[in-house]
C-alpha cells in the first residue's frame, strides 16, 4: 500500500490534526505513507465520561482495519484519566508504521535513549508514568475563566532514516466570548494562547534533551483578529448595543447597513457570530481573510507553516447534511494547523518534477467531520537527510 519501500524516494510522512472518521481508509490509500501520525483533541468527545467506554473498541477496530493491514507497528497514547483534574487533557496520539519502513526508533525520555519500535502497543489512562512521551496540562491560572480546562500538549520523539524529530500534539485555549474577543486587538484570548504556545516551545527546546527538529500540530484555536474582521465586514454599517437590564452589561451587538432598509449584517453575542453572507469565508478558500490571521506572527522565528490554501477549519456545522456550512457560533478561523521548526522545514523533500509531493490541505471539504475540519501535511524525508548528525541520535543502537 505504501508503494515503494522507504529508501530511494525518501520516507513518506503523513501528519493529521484530528480524527478523520470514516475517511481514514481513503486517506491512507491516497497518500500511502510509510509513517502516519494522527493527533486528536477532545478524544472521546466533550461528553468524555460517557464516551470513554467506546474508545477502546474504536482503537482496536482502527488497528485491525483494512487500511492498517500493511502497518505492522503502532503506538497509541490516549489520555483517558478524566477523573484527574490536575492531569487530564483528553489528547490522543496515534502513530502507524508501514512494514517496509526499516530501523525506526522512539525516544525514551526517562532513559534518554532511543529504542527500536516493534509490535503494536496501546497506552491509556495515566500517561504520566509512560517514559516514551512527555505530557502536560497547562496551569489553571493560564485560563481562570474555565473551571476545568483540558488544554495541554503531548510530545513524542522519533528517529526515521537517521532523522530525529519531535511530534507535539497540542490543544490551546478557545475564545470564551465573542464580545470580549471583539473588545481589543489583539484579543485577551490571543494573549493567553501566545503564552501557552510559548511555554510549549520553551519546553521542547530546553536543555534537558538534545535539540531536534519538531512538528507541532493539533487545535491551536487561533482566531482571526475579531475587531479588524468586524470592521472590514461591516465597513458601512452602524452598530446598535444591547445591554442587560439588571447589570448594564453588553449582551449583544447588531450591525446594520446604513441604507438598504437597515438590513442586519452581523449579530454578535457571547456565543453567536451571525454574518449574513457565509460565502465570504468560502470564496477562494477564504484567502481574503488571511490578513487577519495574525497569531502566528509572534513566533515567526520559531515556527514555519506552508501556505494555507484551504478554508477556515472551524466551526463547521455538525449536521451530517451540511458538510460545507459553518455554525453561527464563532467567526470562522484556521484553528487546526501543522507548524514546524525551521530545521523541520529543511527535512521536507521537495521534488522539482512533482509539485504535489508536499501537500498541506484539509480533509473531507464536503463531508461533515464535526465542528473541526481535519488538516493534513503529506511530505517525504529525503534519504540520508539526517546523517550529518546521526551519531548524536544513536539511532543505530537497539536498546
Amino acid at each position: 500500500m505504501a508503494g515503494k519501500a522507504a529508501g530511494a524516494g525518501g520516507t513518506g510522512i503523513l501528519l493529521v490534526t484530528a480524527n478523520v472518521g470514516s475517511l481514514f481508509d481513503d486517506i491512507v490509500h491516497t497518500h500511502k505513507p510509510h509513517f502516519m501520525a494522527l493527533h486528536c483533541q477532545e478524544f472521546g468527545g466533550k461528553n468524555y465520561e460517557a464516551s470513554m467506554s467506546h474508545v477502546d473498541k474504536f482503537v482496536k477496530e482502527l488497528l485491525s482495519s483494512d487500511a492498517m493491514k500493511e502497518y505492522n507497528r503502532a503506538r497509541v497514547y490516549l489520555d483517558e484519566n478524566y477523573k484527574s483534574q490536575e492531569h487530564f487533557t483528553a489528547l490522543g496520539s496515534f502513530y502507524f508504521l508501514h512494514e517496509s519502513l526499516k530501523n525506526i526508533y522512539q525516544f525514551d525520555f526517562k532513559a534518554k535513549k532511543y529504542k527500536k519500535v516493534t509490535g503494536k502497543e496501546i497506552y491509556s489512562d495515566t500517561l504520566e508514568s509512560t517514559p516514551m512521551l512527555e505530557k502536560e496540562k497547562f496551569p489553571q491560572e493560564y485560563f481562570p475563566e474555565c473551571k476545568w480546562s483540558r488544554k495541554g500538549f503531548l510530545r513524542t520523539r522519533w528517529c526515521i532514516s537517521d532523522c530525529a524529530f519531535d511530534l507535539v500534539n497540542i490543544h490551546l485555549f478557545h475564545d470564551a466570548s465573542n464580545l470580549i474577543a471583539w473588545e481589543t486587538s489583539p484579543s485577551v484570548y490571543s494573549g493567553i494562547r501566545h503564552k501557552a504556545l510559548g511555554y510549549v516551545l520553551d519546553r521542547i527546546i530546553d536543555q534537558r534533551f538534545e535539540k531536534v527538529s519538531y512538528f507541532v500540530f493539533g487545535d491551536f484555536n487561533f482566531r482571526l483578529d475579531s475587531r479588524s474582521v468586524v470592521e472590514t465586514l461591516c465597513t458601512k454599517a452602524t452598530m446598535q448595543t444591547i445591554r442587560a437590564a439588571d447589570s448594564n452589561e453588553v449582551v449583544k451587538l447588531i450591525f446594520r447597513e446604513s441604507d438598504n432598509d437597515r438590513k442586519v449584517m452581523l449579530q454578535l453575542e457571547k456565543k453567536l457570530f451571525d454574518y449574513f453572507n457565509q460565502e465570504v469565508f468560502r470564496d477562494n478558500n477564504g484567502t481574503a481573510l488571511l490578513e487577519f490571521d495574525k497569531e502566528l506572527s509572534v513566533f515567526k522565528d520559531k515556527l514555519y507553516e506552508l501556505d494555507i490554501s484551504f478554508p477556515p477549519s472551524y466551526p463547521y456545522s455538525e449536521d451530517s447534511s451540511q458538510g460545507r456550512q459553518y455554525m453561527n457560533t464563532r467567526c470562522p478561523a484556521w484553528c487546526d494547523r501543522i507548524l514546524m521548526s525551521p530545521s523541520a522545514k529543511e527535512l521536507i523533500l521537495r521534488s522539482e518534477n512533482d509539485e504535489k509531493i508536499v501537500t498541506y490541505d484539509n480533509i473531507g471539504p464536503n463531508v461533515c467531520m464535526g465542528d473541526h475540519k481535519p488538516v493534513f501535511l503529506s511530505f517525504r524525508i529525503a534519504p540520508g537527510a539526517g546523517k550529518p548528525s546521526a551519531h548524536l541520535h544513536k539511532c543505530c543502537v537497539v536498546q
